[in-house]
């Protein structure tokens, strides 16, 4: 290549990939970045082999976090091979041509066919709904059909349509604010507290219903604690308030997480279409309905929920076509694989995922919750209306949860009943520092211990709660089907190995803290289940003193003199840090 970019720009160095040597430059300047600022271009000015434009994306995207690791998402991040194998080779379709792929639209039907009887639909009835981008568009055409049905009933009655409003709870997702904003709806939040478990209050959100209200967002699963919102309950209080005042208020689900979770593991639970009140329903196929991202569904009770003014009829993709979606154009790939997950698993196998993922949350709950130090804001650990945290409840959900274990070796893993012993939610466990830790260390924070478990890997947020409870601030994990009781085991080794650094290095210097280097590992087998199970009575709180001291050392991350050591446990840990050659020794109040 005489022309090369080499010769316009000298200077540059060669690099060998392939049989063409290219020039730095191919890689830089060819993708259209700045070298000296790092700025992108608006468009590239030349183009770039394939395979140095791959090269180049590929290296760049290494600066991303492990998916497995990150246990802030609730989105997918495994796959089948096979099911992987059928989204590359549908990559190119896109679902709403429905007469170039009938094939497609066969299975989208079925996918409809199959969510309407697991949210307990109408027998006999044709499913109305769609497939969507995720649960956020499906909130979206919840809230509108909601909107629009009100308003013809409010011009068929000769009424003002100029004001609605909708009802929902402030933990809500920001899809639902966006819902009411979009589409000029009157946003009416629900003050959470810790007596609604930081959710939907519903004798509260009773009292902002007026004759404007167009419907409620209620939430299966809350993103900030894995709550679910009281569905059943909700409906109940709206019927005597239509009794009472002609109010009549229907309802959308946001089953986002929980769609997918609860028909499997907490059939009992009533929420979906057998609660009168409930006239749509919209779930996120990419988080426990075990699909990559990039699909969710809605579906309506029946037909007359779906006003005809939001439908489409189209005729210039080759056939007469019915849409009803804000985003036109969709690729049929992650609907085939949702397919694939639903005739893969069956009942049984969600039901395996579901109860397995439950499991590895309460394994997680009560070891921390064990160990003194922190305690759980979730609460599907608990045993079934037990709600908080206090040293009795920590006792109790212990003590329910090694009795589970047994039950579960006994039964097959597909059974809910050991469900039932427990708290409705997600597997997702909301924690945060004990008051006892926080008295005994006040200088602890759990930004630092998020920041620690970046090192090793973990991706763990640390939040406020919702707004006028957002002074508390939690550390999330969500499980999903990918966990294991070795991923919980890594998990709260390496909480504990975080908590113990946090502590350590609070009142060192920078280099204090980096003389003395991190201990090597010891084994961790079985840790998560030897913690819960080994503190199963109830601890003051010089006990729990000793007893995270005690987990610390097991793990080979806690080092003390032998004169601390005879000291007892009471008091204070004394450390030596090596500066320059030459010991001191200092007691650490934060230890």
């Amino acid at each position: 290549m005489s022309d090369s970019i080499s010769s316009i720009l000298p200077g540059t160095r060669r690099l060998g990939l392939g049989r063409r040597r290219i020039q730095k430059t191919d890689l830089v300047y060819g993708a259209g970045i700045s070298e000296s600022s790092g700025d992108m271009r608006v468009f590239p000015p030349n183009s770039m082999p394939a395979r140095n434009a791959y090269q180049l994306i590929h290296d760049s995207l290494k600066f991303d976090g492990d998916p497995t690791l990150n246990c802030a998402t609730f989105l997918t991040t495994w796959m089948e091979p096979e099911a992987e194998k059928l989204i590359m080779e549908n990559l190119g379709k896109n679902r709403v041509d429905i007469d170039e792929y009938e094939a497609t639209e066969r299975i989208h039907r079925r996918c409809l066919a199959h969510l309407h009887d697991l949210w307990n639909g109408e027998k006999g009835v044709e499913p109305t709904g769609t497939v969507v981008v995720g649960s956020s568009e499906g909130i979206m055409l919840g809230g509108l059909a909601l909107k629009w049905r009100w308003r013809a009933r409010r011009e068929a009655q000769g009424k003002d349509i100029s004001k609605p409003n909708i009802v929902f709870a402030a933990n809500a997702q920001v899809a639902l604010e966006k819902t009411a904003r979009y589409f000029d709806i009157e946003s009416r939040l629900v003050p959470v507290s810790e007596e609604s478990q930081y959710c939907l209050d519903i004798h509260k959100a009773l009292d902002m219903i007026d004759e404007n209200t167009i419907g409620m967002f209620l939430i299966l699963g809350s993103t900030y604690t894995g709550h679910y919102e009281k569905v059943l309950e909700m409906s109940q209080l709206l019927d005597k308030l239509k009794a009472d005042t002609g109010f009549d208020v229907p309802i959308h689900v946001d089953g986002a997480s929980g769609a997918f979770v609860a028909p499997f593991a907490q059939p009992d639970l009533c929420w979906d279409f057998r609660v009168p009140r409930v006239v749509s329903i919209s779930t996120s196929g990419h988080k426990f309905g075990l699909t990559y991202p990039g699909i969710g569904w809605v579906l309506w009770r029946a037909t007359e929920y779906l006003p005809d003014g939001l439908t489409f009829e189209l005729s210039y993709l080759g056939g007469i076509e019915k849409t009803f979606t804000l985003n036109f154009s969709h690729p049929a790939c992650f609907l085939i694989a949702q397919y694939y997950q639903f005739i893969r698993f069956g009942r049984e196998g969600y039901a395996r995922v579901m109860n397995s993922c439950l499991y590895h949350a309460r394994l997680l709950s009560v070891a921390l919750e064990a160990t003194g130090m922190y305690e759980c804001i979730s609460d599907i650990h608990r045993p079934r209306g037990q709600f908080g945290y206090s040293e009795e409840n920590r006792l109790a959900a212990g003590n329910l949860f090694q009795e589970s274990v047994s039950l579960e070796l006994k039964s097959s893993g597909s059974n809910p009943s050991v469900n039932r012993l427990f708290n409705y939610g997600l597997p997702e466990v909301a924690f945060r520092f004990t008051d006892w830790f926080i008295e005994k260390h006040p200088t602890a924070n759990q930004d630092i211990v998020s920041t620690l478990l970046r090192v090793r890997g973990w991706i763990i947020p640390n939040y406020p709660l919702p707004p006028n409870m957002n002074k508390l601030r939690v550390l999330r994990v969500v499980i999903k089907e990918a966990s294991s009781e070795d991923f919980v085991n890594r998990l709260v080794r390496d909480i504990l190995w975080a908590t113990k650094t946090m502590l350590d290095t609070q009142n060192q210097t920078l280099g204090e803290a980096l003389s003395k280097p991190l201990a090597n590992s010891k084994s961790t087998s079985n840790l998560a289940q030897q913690i819960a199970s080994s503190n199963r009575t109830t601890m003051d709180n010089s006990q729990k003193h000793s007893y995270w001291r005690g987990l610390l050392k097991r793990i080979g991350e806690m080092h003390t003199s032998t004169d601390n050591e005879s000291s007892g446990p009471s008091e204070e840990p004394v450390l030596e840090i090596t500066d320059n050659g030459s010991k001191k020794t200092f007691y650490q109040k934060s230890c």
